[in-house]
């Protein structure tokens, strides 16, 4: 039985929420992630495998749903179907929960469909109470491995439940340590750790809270802690960081225990099917003996490393896991191998030996760096894994974007202090801090670039590791919580650097000699696990041949044509490199702001008359003429749109009167003529003032100048070079017909004077195709797009003013309390960043239907920010548009994105008839 889906992406429930697995069978099955979580759709497959899990039930995402539509209260089945799925895992275990004899003990753990290192709740040994804990000591025959289960059973659950940090206790283990003379906690005796939970249960009550003995109440009070922590301040940071819906909710796991804390003979570990770093595949993991998981992930003890592929510089010494268990990690090579083609993907998997014995408690699609994922796709294709499309939907289009950052100079000089692990490649310089709120306050209130360090992280840092451009830690693993995510958000991140002694008191961390104080400067070598002084150049890295290859299956599948936006030819070189199919915006303004030219646009604008203005721009013909010469070198052949002057000009004329003054004495006009000038360019609302279109009905002779420079560019190279360029002359923020009428013709006009005049010069026959569009960036335009069709051969969207033009926002002013509409759910995402598909993406969808009714072959693009983002191309797919055009930077990003879009959803060709005109 499973649930249905509804229109925004939450479960209509089917009235089971309790779904049991153990003994080879399984109510669930994987592909149940959207109901079971991720943990336990994997925890029912694995059992369904025959592989060792121990025995529990999953608790539906339909409950957090429901608990938070209900005022925290429960479904009232739920209690019988916890019940009669608890008495199935005691009869698997043979064991009854709650009883002083034979008690059985179970972890609760979350599981939301996405996985969410880290960033929810987990309880460990539930059941334990005075009486139980006599019952372990009975059947394990072994009181320390009893009291020490009951102690970290204690801490745990004060921490999640009652909302005692965990800090507390520790500080009281530190203390019976320090008494005792010992370093590890392993070395404390029974008798110790009866004392400890004593102490535990003593500090509970110091804090006004009475620990519950009753097995039930534990059970119940760690369920709802649980759902309590899908709305914790670290899981909402995460959920916003990887774009995760709050509607999806968490389901919540109850297993029972197995124990890696029983003696030498137990162990528990993390490992990855495939370097999760590299990609290399290799098996990778570090494990412990004589401890629980969370020992491992936490980074509060060093691991070993599971074989030996697993070592390093800093554990090479440690004795591995196929040398310490050799059965056990036979059984467990057998398993990974086993998942791994089952489900066809990288895994990480969680594992705990119990006197010798290997149980499986989690798989799940590993976290990979950018050049991991492109190399695990490239090979299992190799591998005959999976096919061509599957490895092209395996990378997310943002983690190119990873593969693009910087890497170390090799040239450069560089101090070394320290090392430590590569736990996350990359290059990171920054100004040290030492705690996640100053890295998010000095990254967002001062724009510093910080490296944030800590002696480990922990969930509760993910802010600021969200914001930090690299992250250090003292302790911590291969697989502890600061690599893993780390990884997952593509930051740079050095662990286990013992050599550095941090000390938040002070504020500093030193090593060896070395002291770095807060606000000082560090780089990080995240592929090497260097630490060094200072700020260390970096470059630009080099695209390897899984990157080449993966994009060469993307481009056999796209539909939808990527450019650029690219207003120098440099930008245009790089995007080429890059894929890029074009030029979907060159901004003619850009241009106007070089110092060789500047002073010519503003004694254009400061011209009394048509004449002097014209004067003006016969300083600015050859200079333009150049530029776009220089695009269309670059783009050899492939399609460049260059639109025409857009911006009010007040922009071109400087507003202090020191500045104004100096202008004035350049150009040879007085200061007071100069400053009249400028106020009567002021305007209130400059955005939808004297601009775009509206600049080229009041003064045609500037969008002639820059056509002329076009279209003598494009002959030129035609008559030098043979080159075959279809300019695409674009007029922007055309809100009615008459508008695009008016300005398309003189333009018309123009070009055709300039191939003519060429094809005489010459004698030659000038094969040139031009194109007049405009920007759709106005409602007015979309709605009315059937009219400007007739006039425009192209439309690009100008996104970016038009979401500002829909929503009435100020692109410029609105970051000052966007982020309030965020924080309360009004907007999902910054509209300026993720294109509105319900109000925006509508205007798109009926200009498009409306301009192609009278045009049926009109060209369709985008050319805003919104055209490198992954979720806004496609949508740009589905809307049947012609090509997005970015940032040369994010070129892969939408070409992969594209391609993604028509493997998910491929789209026949469009074929609209035009209808006839009245």
């Amino acid at each position: 039985m499973s649930a249905k889906k509804s229109k925004t992406g939450a479960l209509k429930s089917t009235g089971k929420f309790v779904f049991s697995f153990g003994g080879g069978k399984a109510e669930g099955n994987e592909t149940q992630k959207d109901l079971l979580g991720g943990k336990g759709a994997n925890l029912h497959g694995m059992t369904k495998l025959g592989l060792p899990v121990p025995p529990g039930f999953t608790v539906t995402t339909e409950v957090c749903t429901f608990y938070y539509g209900s005022k925290k209260t429960y479904p009232k089945v739920l209690e019988a179907q916890v019940k009669t799925a608890m008495a199935r895992v005691e009869r698997e275990m043979g064991r009854k929960f709650g009883a002083k004899k034979n008690p059985l003990l179970v972890s609760v753990r979350s599981g939301a469909r996405a996985s969410m290192p880290g960033m929810m709740d987990t309880i460990l040994n539930l059941g334990l109470n005075d009486e139980t804990v006599q019952g372990l000591i009975a059947e394990s025959k072994d009181a320390r491995f009893s009291y020490d289960s009951y102690r970290r059973f204690i801490t745990m659950y004060s921490d999640v439940v009652l909302g005692i940090h965990s800090n507390l206790f520790e500080g009281l283990l530190e203390d019976m340590k320090d008494a005792r003379g010992i370093h590890e906690d392993t070395k404390l005796t029974a008798d110790d750790l009866k004392e400890l939970v004593r102490q535990y249960k003593q500090l509970v009550k110091q804090n006004g809270k009475e620990f519950p003995e009753d097995p039930w109440k534990q059970l119940w009070g760690a369920l709802g802690a649980v759902f309590e922590s899908w709305m914790n301040p670290r899981a909402i940071t995460y959920r916003k960081l990887h774009d995760i819906p709050e509607v999806w909710g968490t389901a919540v796991n109850v297993q029972s225990m197995v124990f890696g804390n029983m003696g030498d003979d137990c162990a528990t570990g993390v490992a990855f099917t495939r370097d999760p770093s590299t990609g290399e595949r290799r098996f990778f993991g570090e494990y412990l003996i004589n401890a629980q998981g969370e020992d491992v992930v936490a980074g509060i003890r060093t691991p070993l490393p599971i074989n030996e592929p697993s070592k390093n510089d800093s554990n090479k010494d440690l004795v591995t896991l196929e040398a310490a268990m050799p059965k056990a990690y036979a059984s467990l090579v057998k398993v990974y191998q086993r998942l791994e083609k089952h489900y066809r993907d990288m895994q990480d998997i969680e594992f705990t030996i119990e006197r010798g014995r290997l149980f499986m408690l989690q798989t799940r699609n590993g976290k990979r760096t950018a050049a991991a994922a492109l190399r695990i796709a490239v090979d299992m294709v190799a591998e005959k894994l999976i096919k061509k499309p599957e490895a092209v939907l395996r990378v997310h289009p943002d983690q190119l974007d990873m593969l693009l950052h910087p890497t170390l100079d090799p040239k450069a000089k560089k101090q070394v202090i320290a090392k430590g692990l590569p736990a996350s490649p990359g290059a990171a310089s920054g100004q040290v801090v030492f705690d996640p709120d100053t890295a998010e306050k000095w990254v967002k209130e001062h724009g510093k670039k910080v490296i944030l360090v800590r002696i480990e992280t922990s969930p509760e840092d993910i802010h600021g590791m969200a914001v930090a451009e690299g992250i250090l830690t003292a302790r911590g693993g291969m697989t502890s919580h600061a690599a893993v995510v780390a990884r997952g958000m593509g930051k740079c991140c050095v662990s286990g650097c013992g050599q550095a002694k941090i000390q938040y008191d002070r504020k500093e961390f030193s090593v060896g000699a070395h002291t770095i104080k807060e606000g000082e400067f560090i780089t990080l070598d995240g592929s090497s696990g260097e630490v060094m002084l200072g700020q260390v150049p970096t470059v630009r890295p080099t695209l390897n041949k899984d990157f080449s290859t993966l994009m060469g299956w993307v481009d056999e599948v796209r539909q939808l044509k990527v450019r650029t936006n690219a207003d120098t030819p440099n930008d245009a070189r790089v995007a080429r490199e890059f894929g890029a199919e074009g030029i979907g915006l060159c901004r003619t303004e850009h241009m106007f702001f070089e110092p060789d030219r500047i002073d010519a646009v503003r004694e254009m604008i400061l011209a009394d008359n048509e004449q002097g203005r014209k004067t003006a721009l016969a300083k600015i013909i050859p200079m333009q003429r150049s530029d776009f010469r220089g695009l269309f070198e670059e783009m050899k052949g492939l399609p460049v749109t260059i639109r025409l002057l857009d911006p009010p000009l007040h922009e071109f004329i400087p507003h202090g009167d020191d500045e104004l003054k100096a202008l004035a004495s350049k150009i040879g006009v007085t200061f007071e003529r100069l400053k009249r000038r400028a106020e009567s360019l002021h305007e209130f609302n400059p955005m939808l003032g004297h601009r775009g279109c509206r600049l080229g009905i009041s003064f045609p002779e500037i969008y002639k100048a820059q056509v002329q420079a076009i279209m003598e560019a494009a002959c030129e190279l035609f008559l030098e070079k043979g080159m075959k360029i279809e300019p695409e002359i674009m007029i922007p923020l055309v809100g009615h017909w008459k508008e695009l009428k008016f300005v398309g013709d003189y333009c018309r006009i123009e070009a055709d004077r300039i191939l003519t005049e060429f094809a005489a010069k010459s004698g030659k026959k000038i094969a040139m195709k031009y194109t007049i569009g405009t920007m759709i960036e106005l409602p007015r335009a979309a709605i009315t797009a059937n009219e400007i069709a007739r006039y425009g051969e192209f439309f690009s969207f100008g996104t970016n003013d038009l979401t500002q033009t829909t929503f009435g926002l100020s692109r410029d002013d609105s970051g000052m309390f966007l982020k309030d509409y965020l924080e309360a759910g009004i907007y999902e995402k910054d509209p300026f960043a993720s294109l509105d598909q319900s109000g925006v993406g509508q205007l798109i969808e009926v200009a498009i239907e409306r301009g192609r009714e009278t045009r049926p072959d009109l060209k369709v693009g985008i050319c805003g920010e919104h055209g490198g983002d992954p979720s806004s191309v496609e949508f740009c797919h589905a809307a049947g548009l012609d090509y997005v055009s970015c940032s040369p930077y994010r070129v892969p990003i939408a070409r992969l994105a594209a391609a993604q879009a028509s493997i998910k959803q491929p789209r026949p060709v469009l074929k609209v008839r035009a209808k006839k005109k009245k």
